[in-house]
């Protein structure tokens, strides 16, 4: 696919090794319909898994037509051209934002209507959308996942947590939005590729399926925990302007998910996040 800011071949450096012979990496615009055309007709898919997006919600203040271009376009694209070729099911990745902000209690249910409030989860709302009305439309086999933020290691460093541990690492200030009490809600990308593969394998046709850990955080907690990992004071938190339209919280209830697909997210925050930190500073090559 085509490599946009935060994506590197290098990357896949170890799925190249491991996976000779089954993995095959084109690099095209998923936009593109005169290249996926080409995709699709020289290869016969089982399925597709939609996992490529322009994620992040600063930028999408910034840019939207990036954001209308790849993640409504390129997933229309994708999706006609999977009902064409009549691919055995079509899984949309989506996000928890698409629901908009909670308020202090409650839970995002695959029924909560879709509020989304950035140009980035408007983008991902009107995918979803293109992607269950061609089910209802066409009678299409897809699936909607929708997940909390996902951590771990690879994630590009413009993301809360691996942001935060490089700028700690390099003893610069860790900006913090407005007072830090938004909540955002956390999952390890293991557990959440999980998920995917479970989905993909059990879902109902033309059902969403979301994707959580229980595990509520406010960013000015994490951030603090965050520097205790690297060994770093919180005097390095430092208080900006808030970002436009800022969600306050997300929280995620994945009961269906763990009823119809057999899914439970397995990696404890404490654990995931430890690790997390390991894999960025033993990349960084120092520490403290």
């Amino acid at each position: 696919m085509r490599l946009l800011y935060a994506g590197s071949e290098t990357n896949l450096a170890d799925v190249v090794a491991e996976q000779s012979g089954r993995y095959t990496f084109v690099k095209a615009d998923i936009g593109d319909a005169t290249a996926m055309e080409g995709l699709f007709r020289g290869n016969a898919f089982d399925v597709v898994v939609n996992f490529a997006a322009e994620s992040h919600v600063d930028r999408s203040i910034v840019s939207p037509q990036d954001f209308v271009h790849t993640n409504i376009v390129g997933a229309a694209t994708l999706l006609q051209l999977a009902r064409e070729r009549q691919v055995g099911r079509f899984l949309q990745v989506s996000t928890d934002e698409v629901y908009g902000s909670l308020g202090p209690e409650g839970l995002f249910t695959e029924e909560t209507p879709l509020r989304p409030s950035s140009p980035y989860s408007a983008s991902k709302a009107a995918a979803d959308l293109l992607v269950l009305a061609a089910h209802h439309t066409y009678g299409q086999d897809v699936v909607v996942t929708r997940c909390s933020n996902n951590y771990g290691p690879y994630q590009f460093p413009e993301k809360l947590i691996p942001l935060m541990i490089t700028k700690a690492m390099e003893g610069e200030p860790l900006p913090v939005y407005g007072d830090g009490s938004n909540v955002r809600d956390w999952i390890h990308v293991d557990d959440h590729c999980a998920g995917i593969r479970a989905a993909l394998a059990k879902g109902k046709a033309g059902h969403v399926y979301n994707f959580g850990a229980d595990c509520e955080w406010r960013n000015l907690d994490l951030v603090k925990a965050l520097l205790r990992h690297v060994g770093r004071s919180e005097t390095l938190v430092t208080f900006v302007t808030d970002r436009p339209g800022h969600d306050h919280r997300y929280a995620i209830d994945s009961t269906k998910s763990r009823r119809e697909l057999g899914w439970a997210p397995r990696c404890s925050f404490e654990d995931g996040l430890r690790a997390t930190v390991e894999w960025y500073v033993a990349r960084s090559g120092r520490h403290g």
